[in-house]
């Protein structure tokens, strides 16, 4: 019981954090430290351990009914003081550790995927304000969208000669924009792996959840329909939870693999090897930061 709430409150305070640090990054710089992970990691447990008392406080064991073996095996089972009590426990775990961090996760990552997605669409109205400059040699075409704002609005000709005064034409700039595919596919993959890692905390932890709260209202029908292979299956569903956000990030993230094994490699290798720049997308907190990069550039004519 412990393990498990320990999990859930675990990935609930990994989304808050990843939310703060993309969607409010000036913010959460002041209080993203050390200190304040060891201050949540032990919240976490103690918060674990406190919602978990009842199990310790009303687990008993049993005789299993096997006599032929000697001693008697016995089982540890739960004593509730009626089926009130044990209806209303298996309720409150089913809102405290799976409804209520499922709609946590489910907004905070959902806020992180549109912060992505409008500097994805920032960033292909920028290449595609500067596809249409090349393509009309020297004059861009006026676009407006009202999420965004308007990025370049130039109504004259000669508007061009000024847009190179303020240094769009220089090298860094066109640098900037042929590396701007790179970085939407890699935001892209981010959004990918958000929505597959809040996918498997639901397929992972429903069928659990369920049948606890079917058993707790109808034992006799839950235990016919339930028992032998599927409440097996359901349990090791539970299980693969503890593994299943390594192996997304593993497979959905270059990073990661390439941490992991350099980590693997041992101390020894990553000192002989010089430390190469990433070439996927930086860390989530200093790489998603559309909010902040967009740029207004208007440069109007005379009249």
């Amino acid at each position: 019981g412990v393990s498990v709430a320990v999990s859930t409150f675990s990935l609930v305070a990994i989304a808050i954090e990843r939310y703060s640090a993309i969607c409010n990054p000036l913010q959460s710089r002041a209080w993203q430290t050390r200190s304040h992970a060891c201050r949540v990691i032990v919240g976490t447990w103690a918060l674990a351990v406190l919602l978990m008392l009842p199990y310790a406080v009303y687990s008993t064991t049993r005789p299993t009914g096997l006599r032929a073996a000697r001693p008697p095996p016995t089982q540890c089972t739960h004593h509730w003081p009626s089926e009130r009590v044990r209806q209303a426990w298996y309720v409150l775990l089913l809102l405290v550790l799976f409804f209520i961090p499922g709609v946590v996760m489910m907004v905070a990552y959902g806020l992180i995927s549109r912060e992505l997605y409008r500097g994805i669409r920032f960033e292909l109205d920028v290449k595609g304000e500067a596809a249409g400059q090349r393509g009309a040699g020297g004059e861009p075409v006026t676009t407006c969208d009202e999420g965004d704002g308007c990025y370049l609005q130039l109504s004259r000709p000669g508007a061009a000669l000024e847009l190179r005064a303020l240094g769009l034409g220089t090298q860094q700039d066109r640098a900037r924009i042929n590396s701007s595919g790179a970085q939407l596919a890699a935001k892209q993959r981010v959004i990918r792996m958000l929505v597959v890692i809040v996918a498997m905390f639901f397929l992972c932890w429903l069928p659990i959840f369920a049948a606890n709260t079917w058993r707790a209202f109808a034992p006799r029908a839950a235990q016919r329909a339930l028992s032998g292979t599927p409440i097996a299956f359901i349990h090791l569903l539970s299980y693969t939870s503890a593994c299943a956000n390594p192996l997304i990030y593993c497979f959905m993230n270059r990073r990661f693999r390439k941490a992991f094994v350099a980590t693997c490699a041992g101390w020894g290798c990553r000192r002989a090897c010089p430390r190469r720049p990433p070439e996927e997308e930086p860390p989530m907190a200093s790489a998603s930061l559309s909010k902040f990069s967009y740029t207004t550039v208007s440069s109007l004519g005379p009249p």
